[in-house]
């Protein structure tokens, strides 16, 4: 055991710890630094988690096949861009792209048809419920069979994994305007188009970019757990699985960070899109 390098860790993690303790407590009356304060929280904590989990491995001796060092998984990323970058460019680029696109549209456009079609809210709703609940290991196999074993199965995945989510909420969000705002639309003869795109979708806008957030990584587990079952020589889930049978380890916490980093990218994105869409929503007023 390396004593040192623990206590090392452990003594940084401490300090740390009391400098967010003393940021939280800050109450700045300048905005500027009041989001410099609201970044460095997480950015200290983020940091604070990475030096400890360096420190817990090498003070302890933890082998890499178990748990590799951060330090390790960073060298086995600058050494293996090429193939981190083939392997997102097949998954994500291609697949989670493509069927988060088309299950988003459709689970959008068909929440409409529900609206608009009474009868399909009592019979499509609970198929969908039903359909959201089937385990992703048992539709990727058929999916797989059905369009063969290149990045179209895995896209098909994540359209069934984000069709049902969007479908749901859109419905939800659709009912979500006040009787006082719909009635006072009557009173301007509006008719049902004009009423849905000047009241309803905008009321239902928090609730649809709630589906586009939770979509955004449902779409990359379906595609990477897709992978699992047939894929080309190329993919996320492909390295991964290989990779553990061959015990590189770190090479799976590289293709996991590559991950993680995507999916916090394009959920940071969706939230940034979505206060400028709802900047009226009354959880952006000041």
């Amino acid at each position: 055991m390396n004593s040192g390098i623990f206590i090392g860790a452990v003594t940084f993690w401490i300090a740390a710890w009391l400098v967010n303790t003393w940021l939280v407590r800050l109450k700045p009356a300048n905005r500027v630094a009041a989001q410099m304060i609201n970044l460095t929280i997480p950015a200290l904590f983020g940091i604070t988690l990475i030096v400890l989990w360096e420190g817990v491995t090498r003070g302890f001796n933890i082998p890499s096949v178990l748990l590799p060092a951060p330090s390790v998984i960073w060298d086995r990323i600058t050494a293996s861009v090429d193939i981190l970058w083939a392997d997102f460019y097949q998954t994500f680029m291609k697949a989670v792209l493509a069927g988060y696109a088309l299950g988003c549209a459709s689970g959008f456009v068909t929440a409409i048809v529900v609206d608009r079609v009474p009868f399909l809210r009592k019979g499509l709703l609970p198929i969908g419920n039903l359909v959201a609940a089937l385990p992703v290991v048992g539709i990727a196999p058929i999916m797989v069979m059905w369009f063969g074993f290149d990045w179209p199965s895995k896209a098909a995945v994540v359209v069934v994994m984000t069709f049902f989510p969007m479908l749901v909420n859109t419905v939800a969000g659709l009912a979500a305007s006040g009787a006082m705002e719909r009635d006072l639309m009557r009173t301007y003869a509006s008719d049902y188009w004009q009423t849905l795109f000047k009241l309803r979708l905008p009321a239902a806008m928090p609730f649809i970019f709630n589906a586009l957030k939770i979509n955004s990584t449902l779409a990359l587990i379906g595609a990477i757990v897709a992978e699992f079952f047939g894929t080309p020589i190329v993919g996320m889930g492909f390295r991964i699985s290989t990779e553990v049978g061959r015990m590189n380890i770190d090479m799976v916490w590289a293709e996991i960070f590559v991950a993680a980093l995507a999916g916090s990218l394009s959920y940071g994105l969706l939230a940034l899109l979505e206060r400028a869409v709802t900047f009226w929503h009354p959880s952006y007023r000041r």
